[in-house]
């Protein structure tokens, strides 16, 4: 890989850590934000918030440091693939927790970018 393409996913990887940062934290501190998200099918929502903010935070921190890269690398594509039902199910709810259906529909392929992404560094990093 040339310097230009290492400099560049190591920019992306800084991205991402930041984007699970401040994610993990917010289902801290604005709590009934998250709580829409969580089917309401699901018992225990509020330990979900937290404990999806926590493997946030932690996916987050470990992509950062070199040695535990390739580990976050894999847990932030196992995250995303997680997260994808959710973002489905969004799309096809009469009350998007989103905010609307509209909304719904760009935070998909958003949903799927982060996917693509988690799995080039998946390809990176984790040998």
């Amino acid at each position: 890989m040339t310097k230009n393409k290492i400099l560049f996913w190591t920019i992306i990887k800084a991205i991402m850590a930041i984007f699970m940062l401040y994610g993990g934290i917010q289902h801290f501190v604005a709590t009934a934000f998250y709580w829409p998200f969580v089917p309401g099918f699901l018992p225990f929502k509020m330990a979900i918030i937290y404990i999806s903010g926590f493997l946030e935070i932690a996916v987050g921190i470990l992509l950062l440091f070199k040695k535990s890269q390739g580990v976050a690398a894999m847990a932030l594509l196992v995250l995303m693939l997680v997260f994808l039902p959710i973002h489905i199910w969004d799309v096809f709810s009469e009350t998007p927790a989103i905010g609307s259906t509209q909304a719904a529909l760009v935070r998909l392929p958003v949903q799927l970018l982060f996917i693509a992404i988690s799995w080039k560094l998946k390809k990176i990093y984790f040998t």
